[in-house]
Formats: structure tokens, C-alpha cells, sequence
């Protein structure tokens, strides 16, 4: 079963899915930014566009671009931001 996701007034979308590695979903953000936090470990890759985000922990920004990738722990919660239309797959693990 696919399930659609919206957040922030709908300036992040997402359609999740689940097979047999575990949960994942494909969305995309507005540009804006925004704060998540999470209940599993994610892994997020950005696939078009560019996230800079604010990891748990870190005082800095990191950009990450198409193809590039960036973790985040459970139970924590983390900022990101953009300022062109971005995609992206965060897989739970």
C-alpha cells in the first residue's frame, strides 16, 4: 500500500511505501525551511535539487546535493532548508 504524506501545508509531500528492506519514502520539499524529528534512523538522499541541512549535534549547515546522502539517529530531530524545489528518498532502517 502506497500512503500519501503532507506536511507543512503541503510544502512537503511524500508518498511512503514499505518492502521487504524495510520503510521508505519519496517526496518532495518546497523551498522554505523545516524541521523533523524521528522515530527510526533515516537515511536521506537527496535525488534532484540541493538540502542544506542541521544535523543533531552540529552548529554548521551541510549542503548535499543530487546523489548525495546524509543520516539521522532515532529519536532525534533535524532542520532543513532549500531554496529551489527539491526531491528526495529517506529510507528507515
Amino acid at each position: 500500500m502506497i500512503n500519501v504524506n503532507e506536511y507543512f501545508e503541503g510544502a512537503v509531500k511524500s508518498l511512503a511505501y514499505t518492502t521487504p528492506q524495510g520503510r521508505s519514502t519519496i517526496g518532495v520539499i518546497e523551498p522554505g525551511e523545516y524541521e523533523f524529528g524521528t522515530s527510526s534512523h533515516e537515511t536521506m538522499t537527496v535525488i534532484e535539487g540541493s538540502l542544506e541541512a542541521l544535523l543533531p549535534g552540529q552548529d554548521k549547515w551541510q549542503t548535499f546535493t543530487g546523489g548525495q546522502t546524509f543520516e539521522v539517529e532515532a529519536n532525534t530531530s533535524f532542520k532543513v532548508k532549500t531554496e529551489v524545489q527539491s526531491s528526495y528518498l529517506c529510507t528507515y532502517r
